[in-house]
């Protein structure tokens, strides 16, 4: 068994600027290449995310992948969806996690089924993304749901996800601040790509004392980033960007690349941190965090 990772929290609470990277565990069983990526970049960033059936597609669980990391010397963030699981089986999956080493929990509503592989899977949606963060201090304060009594607590920081770029700016800070009611005590955004919407974003939560940690999306070609614009919401890349991905022609993801490490600069002075996603970029993540001076 590795050392005991630093953990995710204490960095926040050190006021560093913290990096954290996230990983979509395999579509079978083969963990190679998440865990060769992981074993390179240990020591450079501060907590490894695992989705959860991310877009609804079926890949194995955030939980044995976080405990895999762990094991590497990683602190994991296990993300936790809503759609899967009812509130018993959330909890059962909690007390596992936390018996394992897990102490980051971000709380995600999910996908709809339909967006996915399984299309007639049935949704479970039992609890919505905030009942599940006050289910999880209620998990960290020694009981469950009911109000029975555990015999052991969790110990849980608990993540929330917010969309700065969003239009409707006075929803996502009513939201927002429902999160910190709910025992929210870091946020992961939504990818940045417009950093001054960015900066306004976090001159409004700033009184709030919470954490914020910037998502960064390593945009690899224009196609993914006008399927994007056209299919998630709160999601605008500029026109600029996406005429210069496709004047790099065939290395647009080297574009996407310096993209990234403009898009880390930009928003540095603003926020606690950033949060990297590659899709099918994995191998480009020590490169973005070099290149930006992390």
């Amino acid at each position: 068994m590795s050392r005991e990772p630093r953990r995710l929290s204490e960095v926040l609470e050190a006021g560093q600027f913290a990096v954290t990277i996230e990983y979509n565990p395999p579509k079978g069983t083969n963990i190679s290449g998440v865990l060769d990526n992981a074993r390179q970049l240990l020591g450079r960033v501060h907590g490894v995310n695992v989705t959860d059936n991310t877009a609804a597609v079926v890949r194995a669980g955030s939980l044995p992948v976080c405990r895999l990391l762990y094991e590497l010397g990683h602190d994991p963030v296990m993300q936790l969806t809503c759609r899967d699981r009812n509130r018993i089986a959330m909890q059962s999956d909690l007390m596992g996690a936390h018996m394992l080493g897990i102490r980051n929990v971000l709380c995600l509503t999910g996908d709809y089924p339909t967006v996915g592989d399984h299309k007639d899977a049935k949704p479970v949606y039992d609890l919505d993304s905030v009942q599940v963060m006050q289910l999880v201090q209620g998990l960290n304060q020694g009981r469950d749901m009911m109000g029975n009594k555990l015999d052991g607590s969790t110990a849980f920081a608990i993540g929330a996800a917010v969309t700065p770029e969003a239009d409707l700016v006075g929803p996502v800070l009513a939201k927002f601040e429902v999160k910190i009611k709910a025992g929210a005590q870091f946020f992961q955004t939504q990818a940045v790509y417009n950093p001054d919407v960015f900066a306004s974003f976090m001159k409004a939560v700033r009184p709030f004392k919470v954490k914020v940690l910037a998502g960064i999306l390593l945009l690899r070609n224009a196609k993914m980033a006008e399927f994007m614009n056209a299919n998630i919401p709160g999601m605008s890349v500029p026109q600029e960007m996406i005429d210069e991905l496709r004047a790099a022609g065939d290395r647009s993801e080297d574009a996407g690349v310096e993209i990234a490490v403009r898009t880390i600069n930009a928003v540095r002075p603003h926020c606690d941190g950033v949060h990297i996603m590659a899709i099918k970029g994995i191998h480009r993540l020590g490169e973005i965090i070099t290149k930006a001076g992390l």
